[in-house]
Parts: C-alpha cells; sequence; structure tokens
C-alpha cells in the first residue's frame, strides 16, 4: 500500500532513538521530508548520520518542554519545510516507576508537565503550519496505562490517562481540518528496558532469556516485547491519507497485553 507520504512534511519529537528514530527512518523510507529533535547532542548528531536523509532531514537540539526551544524548532521547519507541517508524532517521555507513597509532590509535578507540555507545546507552535497543510495530522504516542493502570506506576498512569483525554478533545476541537490519533504502547524494546536490563540482579543472563522472562512475567500474549519498527508502522499508518476516515482513536500496540475489550 502506499501510504501517501512522498513530498510530505513530517515531524518527529524524540526522534534520536527508539520508536521516534524508526519513525523517522520509516518516514524517509516512504519519501517523507522529516524533522526531527531531541535534548542531547551527541544521540541527535548520532541519529542525523544513521539516518542518512540528505536534504530531507533536519535535525535540531530542542527540549519540548522549553517554550522557546520549540518555538524556534518550529520556525526552522517553517522555512525549510515550505512553511507547512503535514504530520506531527509527539513522541517525547517515558515511564516513572513509583506508587503513590513513594511519589513526591515534585515528582507528581514532574511527570505531568512532561507527559502533558510535550503534547501541548508541540501541538501549539505547529498548529500554524498544520493548518496549512491539505490533509493534516497529529499522532501522539501514549501508553496502554492511559487505560489500564499500574499501582507501580501511578503518577505516569494518571498522567497517560489525562494525555489521552487531551488528545481526544483536540480530535475534535482541530476536526474537521486535522485529525488527531493516538497509539497506545504496551512493553517496547527501548532505553528504559535496555538500562533495567543493564542492571539487572542476575547478570548471568543474556538479553534474550531477561526479555523473554520478562514477556512471561507480564503475561504479553504474543511472549515478547515489542520491536520500535512495529509501533512505528502503525504510527505512518494514523498519520497517512490512508487513514483519513480516523480520528480521535487510538491503536493498541501491545502484544495482546490489553485485558479490556
Amino acid at each position: 500500500m502506499d501510504l501517501g507520504y512522498a513530498g510530505r512534511v513530517a515531524v518527529v519529537t524524540g526522534g534520536t532513538s527508539g520508536i521516534g528514530l524508526a519513525t523517522a527512518r520509516l518516514l524517509l523510507g516512504e519519501g517523507a521530508r522529516v524533522a526531527i529533535c531531541g535534548r542531547d547532542g551527541a544521540r541527535l548528531d548520532a541519529a542525523q548520520a544513521a539516518l542518512d536523509g540528505g536534504d530531507r532531514l533536519l535535525a535540531m537540539r530542542c527540549d519540548v518542554l522549553d517554550k522557546d526551544q520549540v518555538a524556534a524548532f518550529a520556525q526552522a521547519v517553517a522555512g525549510w519545510g515550505g512553511g507547512v507541517l503535514d504530520l506531527l508524532v509527539n513522541n517525547a517521555g517515558q515511564g516513572r516507576v513509583s506508587t503513590f507513597a513513594a511519589t513526591t509532590d515534585e515528582d507528581w509535578r514532574q511527570e505531568l508537565e512532561l507527559k502533558f507540555f510535550s503534547q501541548v507545546l508541540p501541538i501549539r507552535a505547529f498548529k500554524p503550519l498544520l493548518d496549512r497543510a491539505a490533509a493534516p495530522a497529529i499522532v501522539g504516542v501514549n501508553s496502554l496505562l492511559a487505560l489500564q493502570p499500574e499501582p507501580h506506576m501511578v503518577c505516569t498512569s494518571a498522567a497517560r490517562a489525562g494525555v489521552q483525554s487531551l488528545l481526544k478533545s483536540l480530535s475534535h476541537e482541530f476536526a474537521p481540518h486535522i485529525r488527531v490519533n493516538s497509539i497506545l504502547l504496551g512493553l517496547v524494546d527501548s532505553g528504559q528496558w535496555q538500562r533495567r536490563f543493564a542492571v539487572r540482579p542476575d547478570t548471568t543472563q543474556d538479553r534474550a532469556t531477561w526479555y523473554g522472562n520478562l514477556a512471561r512475567q507480564k503475561g504479553i500474549p504474543l511472549a515478547r516485547l515489542g520491536e520500535p519498527e512495529e509501533p512505528a508502522r502503525a504510527i505512518l499508518f494514523l498519520g497517512s491519507p490512508a487513514a483519513s476516515y480516523i480520528t480521535g482513536a487510538s491503536l493498541e500496540v501491545s502484544g495482546g497485553l490489553s485485558r479490556g475489550i
């Protein structure tokens, strides 16, 4: 299927690793022009080299929680992309492991700010460019925790639920011109799981064994963690003209982990 990305302009926040990097790579492969951002300059340089997108790739250092940096990124994309944006993928943020008793007020503030404003600030800054596109879309990368909260991730679960409500509201407010959808992630091989593997108690376990045990412990029906390219494919579909009659939707990419119907 031709997803219709040739010549279109896309922005991927948190595009230096994991799902963001995989999404940028697939978009470039589909013929899109792609702008990525990240906070770490070294990781940004590495991502730019790995993607090798030539003049179809813009890589810029940007903290999506800094209003001025996000505005500067949007201005750079406007000049580079011809003043329009066809797809905004908001992909910044990771989970915080903590119970209610162990979560401080400052933890709550940091988590709520990260989850909400990593969506709010890019959407605000890029909306004028989206407004000028013919068939624009926003895809928010969210978590299954939004629907299936876990007590050991209490503040992340609450924040994720709030973000899901925000995106649903925007799908109505921005209709009919801008479509707004989300994906809900289960366990996907990413930096945070690689860091947890690095500090595993039993260092005799290799990566495949540790990941396999994790999948069994979590009860994932497909018996493995997802690869970054798998949610990236879902993002590409929801953001493409092929999904032209889909807005306000959430697509679970969790290996069957969801217990809801």
